[in-house]
């Protein structure tokens, strides 16, 4: 039992490599609807990409939950925990926002003229992803009641809907997403946030009041009621509910 944590985190990474290879062989088609064409980025290997991107923060959530439950902490299992981190939610979201710049650039009239480098900054969330983490890892102990920076998770969870708004396109929002300039303008945002100074609650509150787990009830029951209305789009409202609830509730030191 005392591997458990470490196994966990191994499947994290496993996970996250698996999400990588899926996208990498997800490749852009052009579709028509009613009419009017656009390149799709939400193939089928895609869409499993975000499924093993989903996994893997399940597990992520786990070897936590059972190194606590065990009482084992050690400098390997935290260092692992951030190199499964940097891979599942930095490098395999860089992956889809890389293909999906990709689809963007290949719409247009000089496609093949295309450089290499205007893809280039999707990786740019992997290398804030992992000052982020390098960051927690030495600061972990002063972050008891919050985050200072956003968790990577939470970026790579967001990215990883991506690909399924793409797939289902709720309400138009799937074509929004092939604007190289809104991708550009969402890999800023997110790379912000992860080294900003802004506190971040923790989704697990350490104290279980409705004075304390207030902003959590609310993604949720938000969330879970606006599915039957936004279908996928519930998902990243969840980020989104995230972010400005996180700018309005000023967690403190427990």
């Amino acid at each position: 039992m005392k591997h458990l944590p470490n196994l966990l985190t191994l499947a994290n990474l496993f996970c996250g490599c698996i999400a990588i290879a899926f996208i990498l062989n997800a490749q852009p088609f052009l579709a028509d609807v009613n009419g009017v064409e656009y390149w799709v980025t939400g193939t089928e290997q895609a869409y499993w990409g975000s499924v093993f991107i989903l996994i893997a923060a399940i597990c992520d959530m786990l070897d936590g939950a059972a190194a606590r439950a065990l009482k084992i902490f050690s400098p390997i299992g935290k260092d692992l925990d951030s190199l499964a981190d940097v891979v599942s939610f930095g490098v395999a979201p860089s992956m889809i926002l890389y293909k999906m710049l990709w689809a963007s650039y290949m719409g247009e009239p000089n496609a093949l003229d295309v450089s290499m480098l205007s893809m280039a900054p999707a990786f740019l969330l992997a290398c804030f992803g992992a000052l982020r983490l390098a960051t927690f890892n030495i600061s972990s102990g002063e972050q008891t009641a919050f985050f200072k920076g956003m968790p990577i998770p939470a970026v790579g969870l967001f990215v990883a809907t991506f690909p399924l708004l793409n797939w289902y396109n709720p309400y138009g929002i799937g074509n929004l997403l092939h604007n190289k300039w809104i991708l550009y303008l969402v890999i800023a945002i997110l790379s912000w946030l992860m080294v900003s100074k802004v506190r971040f609650f923790k989704f697990m509150p350490s104290k279980f009041s409705l004075a304390t787990a207030w902003p959590q009830l609310v993604i949720i029951i938000v969330t879970l009621a606006s599915i039957p209305v936004l279908k996928v789009a519930a998902l990243p409202l969840a980020f989104i509910l995230y972010v400005l609830l996180s700018f309005i509730y000023k967690p403190k030191e427990a």
